[in-house]
């Protein structure tokens, strides 16, 4: 399906979906009802993100194996690895800076009208999840089926940079043809890809309807001085990545935000990353990035380089501590903007990842953090921005490396004008690398 039609059939879905949302949520006899009505939308969400899941596992291993083959020596690994890091350290701490700048000047959480939780609420995150030595542990698979199963990335990283490695220092007949094989792998994923995008509408009408019809538009007046604020903070963020995308890339970051328009409002519609990881991986290539630069990076900036979760965390830190009255020195807010750099890296697999992490954070700064409650209503709309901002942060991410890496192939001008840009040179293939 052709890109310009994908995203006007996903914008009429969210349209529809508004507006069919809010009919229910307006004919429901209570809550009870509405959430009941919004279970059938979210069949359609569910079916949806269960086709996108079955495609990450295969596709990031593939790609993973395919693109480290190929590259031969584990310096050019190390080289890409420690570029990317770079510019995750740089952007998330960009990204916290920013959370912390516009909370102080915004004050989303003065004088809030509606009624504090009690100090003793439970909000059931697992925040015992947020330690050093259970994530240092985790990282490392202890069954690749068991990692592939559960869409544990960096995981099935882990394993793939060990096979991808050892495959491309093997050189006899076997070793390049399974070399071949998983070339191949990646290119039917992608045509997999292909057909499931085209129920994304589909999809995003699901979730669009299902959280009006629960939370109706009046959520979004109540909190709206919280959202106008936030989405005010990830503009100025979209700003700062552009601009940085724009220093290296020059005129080329535009076209590259053209072509991953679709994939970014999948993403703000469905609030998944995950969703969006297998068509962005094709527009990346489309733009011209080497399939062993998008390959390695993208997923190992899925896991480090959530510049819109980064934002949320500090912006949702300082607005608890607003709502509560508490105030917070600059010295303190600095600390607890170190302190949440380390503690939210890699935490990407566990649910809701940006409330666990402020919710163990706060009690450390004498935070209750029940007052998280006071955002859960709108979670999914404040989670909607987050999510396409990591979309863009991963997309301009990959493409730096890529020109730092010089693995952007010239594109065709014409094909270009019609997002259907495709490297005028393929990379060579990998079997010839081995």
């Amino acid at each position: 399906m052709k890109l310009n039609q994908l995203t006007t059939q996903i914008g009429i879905a969210m349209v529809l979906g508004v507006a069919v949302g809010y009919a229910c949520n307006t004919l429901a006899g209570g809550a009870a009802e509405a959430k009941e009505i919004a279970a059938y939308f979210g069949i359609l969400t569910d079916i949806f993100l269960r086709l996108i899941k079955m495609i990450i596992a295969p596709l990031v291993f593939a790609t993973l194996v395919a693109g480290l083959a190929g590259m031969g020596d584990t310096r050019t690994i190390g080289r890409i690895g420690g570029k990317a890091l770079g510019w995750f350290v740089a952007a998330s701490f960009c990204s916290l800076l920013l959370g912390l700048v516009f909370a102080n000047l915004l004050h989303p959480g003065a004088g809030l009208s509606v009624p504090l939780p009690d100090t003793g609420s439970a909000l059931n995150l697992k925040t015992s999840a947020l330690n050093l030595k259970d994530f240092i542990t985790h990282v490392f698979p202890k069954n690749i089926f068991e990692a592939m199963a559960a869409n544990e990335i960096l995981q099935i990283l882990v394993f793939a940079v060990f096979f991808g490695v050892a495959l491309g220092h093997l050189h006899n007949q076997t070793a390049r043809s399974l070399v071949c094989t998983m070339d191949e792998i990646v290119h039917v994923m992608l045509k997999v890809t292909d057909y499931v995008m085209r129920v994304a509408p589909i999809g995003v009408f699901g979730a669009v309807a299902g959280i009006i019809t629960t939370q109706g538009l009046g959520m979004l007046l109540v909190f709206g001085k919280l959202l106008v604020s936030f989405y005010i903070a990830l503009a100025a963020l979209w700003v700062v990545l552009i601009g940085a995308g724009y220093a290296v890339l020059g005129k080329d970051v535009f076209r590259l935000l053209k072509l991953i328009r679709s994939p970014m409002l999948v993403g703000f519609s469905t609030a998944s990353s995950e969703s969006v990881y297998p068509k962005l991986m094709e527009q990346l290539e489309k733009f011209g990035i080497k399939s062993r630069v998008t390959s390695f990076v993208l997923p190992l900036g899925y896991s480090f380089n959530l510049d819109g979760s980064m934002i949320y965390t500090t912006f949702a830190a300082l607005f608890v501590a607003q709502a509560y009255g508490i105030e917070l020195s600059i010295g303190t807010q600095l600390t607890m903007l170190l302190v949440l750099m380390v503690s939210s890296k890699g935490i990407a697999g566990v649910p809701r990842a940006s409330l666990v992490v402020v919710a163990a954070v706060l009690p450390m700064f004498g935070l209750p953090e029940a007052g998280l409650l006071l955002v859960l209503g709108i979670d999914h709309f404040l989670d909607m921005g987050r999510t396409v901002t990591n979309v863009l942060g991963n997309a301009i991410a990959t493409a730096v490396v890529a020109k730092w890496e010089n693995a952007i192939e010239p594109v065709d001008p014409a094909l270009a004008e019609r997002d259907e840009a495709l490297p005028v040179a393929e990379d060579e293939p990998a079997v010839q690398a081995a």
